[in-house]
């Protein structure tokens, strides 16, 4: 079992996942989320709950966040029980896709506090979160990076350090832009097979294959048309 305490904040899709990869890695985790119910599968896995961000974090060697929006981000660590309320020392990592500029507030409010902070936003879905396959994008020191391998290794494949605080997000930031074009053109190809008396499902295996292939295809086109 590893020694080091992992303290995960955000239970939803991709923390699920992540965190189940993290304890198949042998790491204690404890977590927090906002209604417990939606925790019970993981405390049933031996998961610990705390009931606040400040008291996962006091109980914790790492603390890592997944939440909705950068709001979410700003109350989990600065808010009244937030992470850097309640950590000493240690380093926070927060792999939601959020802004650079918070990212660069938390680096420079934890490096204050005697905290290493890595921003660390991920692509690959639920799939890469539930396989462990994820891409990890990493900005803040590179000895706190190099630090984390092991936590990293364990819910990602692609694991890139890209630069100072705030590098993590700008690199999400570009994944983003290059995906939304690619999305939009998913679902207009899906939309004209579909109105052309196409079978979906054959035109998404055959493009698949071909010049036109892409995750999006590949993983989410099936949904759209499920």
């Amino acid at each position: 079992m590893n020694t080091t305490t992992i303290g995960f904040i955000g239970t939803g899709v991709m923390g699920t996942g992540m965190i189940r990869n993290l304890k198949k890695a042998g790491f204690p985790v404890n977590i927090y989320t906002r209604t417990k119910s939606k925790a019970d599968a993981l405390i049933a896995e031996g998961c610990q709950w705390f009931d606040s961000p400040a008291a996962v974090a006091s109980a914790s060697d790492v603390v890592i966040s997944i939440v909705g929006y950068p709001k979410d981000v700003e109350e989990v660590y600065f808010g009244d029980n937030g992470i850097l309320k309640g950590k000493k020392g240690g380093t926070v990592i927060d792999m939601t896709t959020s802004s650079p500029s918070l990212a660069k507030e938390i680096y420079h409010k934890a490096k204050s506090l005697g905290i290493d902070a890595l921003d660390a936003p991920v692509s690959g879905g639920d799939v890469g979160a539930k396989n462990g396959t994820l891409a990890i994008m990493v900005g803040g020191e590179e000895a706190a990076f190099d630090a984390m391998n092991a936590v990293f290794s364990a819910m990602g494949k692609t694991l890139t350090y890209f630069g100072p605080a705030g590098s993590g997000q700008y690199a999400k930031m570009s994944n983003q832009i290059a995906i939304a074009s690619n999305m939009m053109g998913v679902c207009e190809a899906i939309a004209y097979a579909q109105k052309s008396g196409l079978d979906p499902e054959k035109v998404i295996a055959t493009l698949s294959s071909g010049a036109a292939g892409s995750w999006s295809l590949a993983n989410l086109a099936p949904r759209m048309v499920k």
